[in-house]
């Protein structure tokens, strides 16, 4: 009797809508996203994170690390996100440290860096793929720092990057997976996906479904051949070798095969749907009008951005919020399966037999572009000698086999293409966006009233934004007052941004401005950091109070690399030697895990914007030359260079640089001597070469073969004087000012990190990094350098082997003068006791203690 009252009142109750008993409620689809963090997956994201959790229940974010994003940053943008929108309970797994070996073996925790093919037991690799993404503008640098957007308009998450203890991709997807039946969208290149069922064929079995988006089908140009649409099926710029392959699938193919390929049911959104819902002016104008919620402010700003730096002006026919569209498709799809309907809300569905083109005809060859074959008796993970992956594989976008002399290229690598046969897989593929249901609405497609409605709900709980975090954030630069100091050597810096770099920096602006007067900042964006750290050279200048001093962002590219019809991409010969992973750009790009505590600088990286041309980031040649032009009337500058002389040889190649420079200090370069072998730890065959030449040999020619007066700081004698413990015991004596705990922090967790993981053997290298800067500011009375003089021959050109290399030269009419012999007890002693003393000390210590002098309480 009871029971019955019960079940009646629960039925008036629901009648009356009151609680609405709701099947699809009380089983939430647990959905798991791997993104690339472009602008289109942060719009994906809103969209999904807005969703009512009781029906779609977002239980993990993986990063894919090999596309339009660099791993240190990509992790902390989600990180910040999620912190906005209440989310911290999401894991969130990025890279990992194993590896592939020619054995087929796959070890844990591979990272996803390299496409598989190319995958070895290193994370450093090369880019025949990747070739397709510029590096800089237009691409990686833009998409890391979401426009310059993202620094100056989201929040400092609670959650951070640390070294080792950073959740690995395949370990989150594991622990997702593992838990129970769930979803898969893929937003990107799918190599953490592939790995994943590569080496858990038993966890297949709980995925439900994989949206994708990503691939191209069919041209566009049977509907409207004049369509600025129309052309190549694909998408990649150029097209001149491969008009076929879309980024997604194209960044990793075998990836992409091995997924379509694995027996679970896939729904594909390629750009034959995604083009037909370009964000046209109406939505664009809406989206305006309507921006109810700070994540719909965020993303108009963002794509307001995008829009006005546009390279031309078909934004508004060539822009697509491509996953963002692919999400919604999928929602879409599982409610309509979840409720027995048929119809998807957003786009027309068909089923295609497909597959996804991982090699070109003729099959069967072995001509050194495809590992799974060359060179092996047994082909690598059971691929047939003679089958679909045996052919030619594309080695980069200016393949001389995917060349044609007229008309398009002909590889067809990260083709969708339609097939029958063995190799054909039934595939529901998205056609075309609808159109609004509404025939007086000015907006085109349905999806878009959808979009605007869902991001511009209220939220249940508030989260701080940047402006909550610091309102004064924009206002407050921290310049120095030296009245009528008589200011000292002019010196300009330039710095590849790795952990030694950073130690550097400190130690210059703890030197007196009587002795050293740092003018200027030039950053090499082809070293051991990727170019959007140059935030963090900003935030450590606003910590010492010193926003006055100039940064210029110099190439990506070495010497030589870029291609000349299309400068924004190159090649990477030589920064394919920097680890992607642990101990490489994901760690200089986070600064080890210490760049969030960081304090905020208002300056940041932006992009000048048609309506503001001057406001965009100055390049290393720009600052250069406005350095230059402010000097009194014959004074000169000294350059200490702590990387690849890329923006030196720039300089010296651009103007006469011998009436304004003093002298060159550069930090790099070894010198062979009794078979001592260097520092090139990723490139085996190298025994005799150091990174800072060998990540651009041209540059280091011009410079060695200029006029200007040099003094080398070789990779020897900064092994003779590294020393952790030492330098730990001097910093421990001095004053307890911020830069010097910082600096003991950051050296403890080099030290701690070099005694633990072999990925981080190499942590001497930044260490030695600090010599120059001590040997060019330092009074220490014991110090006592001592130098030689050598005639040095750069060796620029030849096999791998033994580019890079320093010889000597007895033809060569210059003598370099080379540091040869130093106290090492002086050389730690002076650089612990200029970080510990007051003067000229931090202004303020961290991001904490920013907020509590300018911002408010957090909720």
């Amino acid at each position: 009797m009871m029971v019955g009252r019960a079940v009646w009142m629960l039925t008036v109750i629901g009648w009356l809508g009151v609680v609405q008993l709701n099947p699809v409620e009380a089983h939430p689809h647990r959905i798991l996203v791997d993104t690339d963090v472009n602008v289109d997956d942060v719009l994906a994201l809103f969209y999904l994170l807005k969703q009512n959790k009781t029906e779609f229940d977002l239980k993990a974010i993986t990063v894919n690390t090999n596309g339009w994003s660099d791993a240190g940053h990509a992790v902390h943008y989600v990180y910040d996100i999620l912190s906005l929108m209440d989310r911290d309970d999401i894991p969130v797994g990025v890279g990992g440290e194993g590896g592939i070996f020619p054995n087929d073996t796959i070890q844990p925790n591979v990272g996803g860096y390299l496409p598989i093919i190319d995958q070895g037991p290193s994370t450093a690799g090369g880019c025949r793929y990747r070739q397709s993404i510029p590096p800089g503008q237009s691409g990686r640098l833009d998409v890391n720092t979401n426009y310059g957007m993202r620094k100056g308009l989201l929040p400092k998450g609670n959650r951070k990057y640390v070294p080792l203890q950073q959740p690995t991709a395949q370990q989150v997807m594991k622990d997702a997976i593992s838990a129970g039946p769930i979803t898969v969208f893929l937003m990107g290149i799918q190599t953490n996906f592939a790995i994943f069922l590569m080496t858990n064929p038993h966890l297949k079995k709980n995925i439900k479904h994989i949206y994708a988006m990503g691939g191209a089908v069919r041209s566009t140009c049977s509907g409207n051949p004049t369509s600025v649409l129309c052309g190549d099926i694909g998408n990649l710029f150029r097209p001149d070798s491969n008009p076929y392959g879309e980024y997604n699938i194209f960044g990793d193919p075998f990836a992409a095969y091995t997924v379509l390929h694995s027996g679970i049911p896939v729904t594909l959104v390629p750009l034959d749907a995604t083009r037909t819902i370009p964000l046209d002016e109406p939505f664009f104008k809406a989206f305006e009008q309507k921006q109810d919620t700070y994540e719909a402010q965020y993303s108009f700003q963002t794509l307001k951005m995008v829009r006005d730096t546009w390279s031309n002006d078909e934004f508004y026919k060539e822009f697509c919020i491509w996953d963002a569209f692919m999400v919604g498709v999928a929602l879409s799809q599982m409610r309509s399966l979840e409720r027995d309907h048929r119809e998807n809300e957003f786009a027309k569905l068909v089923y295609m037999n497909l597959t996804v083109i991982t090699s070109n005809r003729p099959y069967g060859i072995s001509d050194g572009s495809n590992p799974l074959i060359d060179g092996r008796l047994i082909p690598k993970f059971g691929v047939q000698k003679n089958g679909v992956h045996s052919g030619h594989v594309q080695m980069g976008m200016k393949d001389p086999f995917c060349l044609v002399k007229e008309g398009k290229g002909k590889c067809q690598d990260g083709y969708t293409k339609e097939t029958i046969g063995a190799e054909a897989v039934s595939v529901l593929v998205a056609t075309g966006a609808k159109r609004d249901h509404d025939s007086n609405s000015t907006r085109a497609k349905y999806f878009y009233d959808s979009f605007l409605d869902v991001i511009n709900r209220p939220k249940k709980t508030e989260r701080p934004n940047i402006r909550t975090q610091l309102p004064l954030h924009e206002s407050v630069l921290r310049k120095p007052d030296f009245g009528k100091k008589l200011m000292g050597k002019a010196l300009v810096f330039d710095m590849d941004m790795s952990a030694g770099d950073f130690l550097v920096l400190l130690y210059l602006l703890k030197l007196p401005v009587e002795r050293i007067n740092l003018k200027g900042i030039l950053v090499s964006a082809n070293g051991w950091a990727t170019a959007a750290t140059i935030d963090v050279v900003y935030d450590i200048l606003h910590m010492m109070g010193r926003d006055d001093i100039p940064v210029g962002l110099g190439n990506v590219f070495a010497v030589g690399q870029s291609y000349s019809s299309f400068t924004s991409l190159g090649d990477c010969t030589y920064i394919s030697s920097i680890p992607q992973g642990s101990g490489g750009s994901l760690d200089s790009d986070t600064l080890y895990g210490f760049a969030r505590a960081l304090p905020r600088s208002p300056r940041r990286y932006r992009l000048a914007t048609k309506e503001f041309p001057g406001l965009g980031q100055p390049t290393a040649l720009d600052v250069w030359k406005s350095i230059v032009k402010s000097l009194d009337p014959g004074s000169k500058i000294t350059l200490l260079t702590n990387g690849p002389l890329t923006n030196l040889a720039e300089i010296i190649l651009s103007e006469n640089t011998d009436s304004v420079v003093q002298d060159v200090y550069i930090v790099g370069g070894h010198i062979r001597h009794d078979n001592e072998q260097g520092n090139l730890f990723t490139v085996p065959s190298n025994k005799y070469a150091e990174f800072n030449m060998f990540l651009d040999p041209l540059a280091a020619k011009v410079v060695f073969d200029s006029k200007l007066n040099i003094t080398l700081i070789p990779l020897g004698i900064q092994k003779q004087v590294s020393s952790f413990q030492n330098i730990l015991d001097k910093l421990k004596l001095t004053g307890t000012t911020p830069e010097a705990v910082f600096a003991r922090h950051l050296l403890w967790r080099l030290w701690k990190l070099k005694q633990k993981h072999h990925r981080y053997r190499h942590m001497d290298t930044f260490l030695g990094e600090t010599l120059g800067a001590v040997i060019l500011g330092s009074c220490h009375p014991q110090l006592n350098p001592t130098f030689k003089f050598m005639p040095l021959k750069v060796v620029a050109e030849g096999d791998v082997s033994v580019i890079a290399q320093l010889l000597v030269d007895e033809h060569q009419p210059k003598m370099v003068k080379i540091l040869s012999s130093v106290n090492p007890e002086a050389y730690h002693e002076e650089f612990a006791n200029i970080l510990g003393e007051q003067k000229q000390s931090a202004v303020v210590a961290s991001f904490v203690e920013e907020n509590k002098i300018i911002g408010c309480p957090t909720k």
